[in-house]
């Protein structure tokens, strides 16, 4: 019985059994982008059948023509749709990835939100990092403002970190990450903030602190929803190296879409190399790829 997905994507009657005939591709492809927004573009080719190669391989098929048979003719889709967005998603982050954004949050953007609150309540803010990966943009600003609370200014603040692939949720949880991943971090902020596993003689590995992984949170979230289920009081949301991955209808509905979620005069922060998607739409630019939203 063909699967309820067949009338979406081509039909699967041209195979090639030593590799991803055009056909196959274009099926992946228009699944990818039909689910997630992500754009394939032939470039990726070679990638994303060196990926499917590995999946069919683990499952005991063949060939990936015998994968694409389960998948699409054999009721396999709902069991592998996860699966084929992880494998086309590049998760790709550092810890103080693009740095001038940490910069320019601490000694810009917090403070101005901070002077427009009222001063009667402690301030409480909220930061969204929407295409999260395994967590490390998520605590980048934790650890930030953590310094702040510590040494500046009295507020309280929480973070949320959601992505659309399951297990970068279920890493960015965990919190621990290699530690060639904290080049990148001053030592005085690793002594601080992260702590060794025991076997770091073996496999080094740190984990973010517990205090600091309190006040993080990480969920499953596709940034195409039509409802997405995230609070409308974000203060700065964080978009960083995800939009050139869409076409740009896509971009537009995407940014519009989740500024719906920020505080009036709240702040998105795109990747640098996105800064002219944010200046098309007409945003008040604060620093490269920092755009005020009112």
């Amino acid at each position: 019985m063909k699967s309820s997905y067949a009338k979406i994507y081509p039909d699967m009657n041209e195979f090639h059994t030593n590799g991803l005939s055009d056909k196959i591709f274009a099926q992946f492809s228009n699944l990818i982008h039909h689910h997630t927004g992500i754009k394939v573009t032939p470039s990726k080719r070679t990638n994303i059948e060196g990926k499917l190669r590995k999946r069919s391989r683990f499952l005991g098929f063949k060939s990936v023509t015998e994968y694409a048979e389960m998948v699409f003719e054999r009721d396999g889709l709902d069991s592998e749709l996860e699966i084929i967005f992880d494998l086309a998603t590049t998760n790709k982050t550092d810890f103080f990835r693009e740095p001038t954004h940490f910069d320019l949050l601490e000694k810009l953007l917090v403070p101005t939100i901070l002077n427009a609150r009222s001063k009667k309540v402690t301030p409480r803010l909220k930061f969204w990092s929407a295409a999260s990966s395994n967590g490390a943009e998520a605590f980048t600003i934790a650890i930030v403002l953590a310094e702040l609370t510590a040494y500046r200014r009295h507020f309280e603040y929480s973070v949320l970190g959601t992505d659309i692939s399951s297990e970068m949720i279920t890493q960015a949880r965990q919190a621990i990450y290699p530690v060639n991943m904290l080049n990148p971090v001053p030592d005085a902020l690793i002594r601080k903030y992260f702590m060794r596993g025991r076997n770091s003689d073996i496999s080094p590995k740190v984990r973010i602190i517990p205090e600091l992984r309190k006040k993080v949170q990480f969920y499953k979230e596709n940034l195409l929803s039509s409802k997405l289920s995230v609070d409308k009081d974000m203060d700065i949301i964080f978009l960083r190296n995800v939009l050139i991955y869409f076409d740009p209808p896509t971009q537009k509905d995407v940014i519009r879409r989740l500024v719906e979620h920020l505080r009036p005069s709240g702040y998105i922060v795109l990747g640098h190399t996105e800064a002219a998607i944010g200046n098309n739409i007409g945003f008040e630019q604060v620093g490269t790829g920092v755009f005020r939203v009112n």
